[in-house]
């Protein structure tokens, strides 16, 4: 039986508490990408629309915090078709 969306969000948050200090907490547009199917240059224009996951930007670089990751996933879930959607 594959894990409820709710489990997989628990796992996902205990992943990110484990972390030490030194690990990656942040994901580059690259890689955000590959996680979800679509190219950076679809998660720039998220950005110039203000859509997407909250994002970092230091000096001329763009990361992505992977609780932000997270939580975006998070409202994009939906239980059925008739839902609204609001992402």
């Amino acid at each position: 039986m594959p894990p409820t969306a709710t489990a997989l969000t628990r796992i996902s948050q205990e992943v990110i508490e484990n972390l030490s200090p030194t690990d990656r907490r942040v994901l580059n547009e690259h890689e955000l990408g590959q996680r979800w199917g679509v190219s950076p240059k679809t998660l720039q224009r998220w950005r110039s629309e203000g859509r997407g996951p909250r994002y970092l930007k230091l000096s001329k670089r763009v990361s992505y915090p992977l609780d932000a990751i997270l939580d975006f996933e998070q409202s994009a879930l939906h239980a059925s078709t008739s839902e609204r959607t609001s992402v």
